[in-house]
């Protein structure tokens, strides 16, 4: 189920966990908690490299675990306690998925559970690291069985600070441009950004009538037909699924979160060697932003109140 040392990366060995059931396999690595592959059947739905290695150097954040806190922050600042903590910026001058050494460029301990054919992720991310106040322990635990794929991410601090985690597969479920790709989400409501970096203004908007309206399914070549780019997060309603993405003679992944948004990106900006536009992410989130916004959800964790998030992505064919 693990093969140590199949890479080397800043000088540290890179592991390889597999995960199989039914038609699907799975392989995780240590570095980032990235999910290289997911195989269902001969094809494989997740962009990523075969190198391992290649990992060190891709700044899009390809089957990782995105954080301290995932998505922007504004400026690369916030206040906390009534104190300012600047960030490192690797977005223009803002805050993305973390920073450029976020979770995504950490070595994580892996460890399996064939019982439970599963495999668990932990790091330690020390006072300071990338800007954040308070030390965090993450840990994340992936369970694949014969139709679903589970994510089940945790954090605790020893003091409060923010915390925010997106896996971020970029999903393609039958090569080539995700045009035909069809997504429902259910969503009256996505949240309004500006500029060129997409940074949150604080205000919602209704979907209805934009490219962001998913509430009935339709094709991406339908919600995006003069390829603009869609790179928003969706308001989701309470107790619904998070999102069903399906293809012509593809699976159909459901997407079940108890997360208050659902990013719906579909790689417009996706760099060599991938191309724009051949896949899709589908990121279960809080609101992008929301250290500096008052009346967005919370994401300041404390140690009484450690941090969780479950994402689980059913398979039907």
């Amino acid at each position: 189920m693990i093969t140590r040392g199949i890479t080397n990366i800043a000088g540290r060995a890179v592991d390889v966990a597999r995960l199989a059931a039914n038609d699907m396999e799975v392989a995780l690595l240590s570095y980032g908690a990235l999910t290289q592959s997911w195989r269902i059947g001969e094809r494989n739905i997740v962009l990523g490299y075969d190198d391992a290695a290649a990992y060190e150097a891709d700044t899009c954040f390809h089957g990782a675990i995105a954080g301290r806190v995932a998505n922007r922050i504004r400026n690369a600042r916030f206040m906390l306690e009534g104190r300012e903590v600047i960030l490192p910026a690797n977005y223009g001058p803002h805050s993305l998925h973390g920073g450029p050494d976020g979770l995504n460029k950490k070595h994580w301990d892996l460890e399996a559970d064939s019982s439970a054919n599963s495999v668990r992720l932990a790091c330690i991310s020390p006072d300071g690291e990338s800007g954040f106040p308070g030390e965090a322990a993450f840990e994340v635990i992936v369970t694949l069985n014969d139709s679903k794929l589970v994510y089940d991410m945790r954090a605790t601090v020893d003091r409060p600070t923010p915390i925010s985690l997106v896996q971020h597969n970029y999903y393609n479920l039958t090569g080539g441009e995700i045009w035909d790709h069809v997504l429902s989400v259910p969503a009256e409501d996505y949240l309004v950004s500006e500029g060129e970096y997409l940074i949150q203004t604080g205000r919602r908007a209704p979907a209805a009538g934009t490219r962001y309206d998913f509430r009935q399914a339709r094709s991406f070549a339908d919600a995006d037909p003069d390829r603009e780019g869609i790179d928003a997060c969706l308001v989701l309603q309470s107790g619904a699924p998070g999102a069903v993405l399906s293809a012509p003679g593809g699976p159909v992944l459901s997407f079940h979160t108890g997360e208050v948004g659902m990013h719906v990106y579909n790689a417009n900006m996706l760099t060599a060697p991938f191309a724009p536009f051949t896949a899709i992410c589908l990121e279960p989130e809080n609101f992008p932003d929301a250290v500096n916004h008052d009346d967005f959800p919370g994401i300041i964790v404390t140690p009484d109140a450690p941090y969780r998030q479950v994402l689980t992505i059913e398979v039907s064919r």
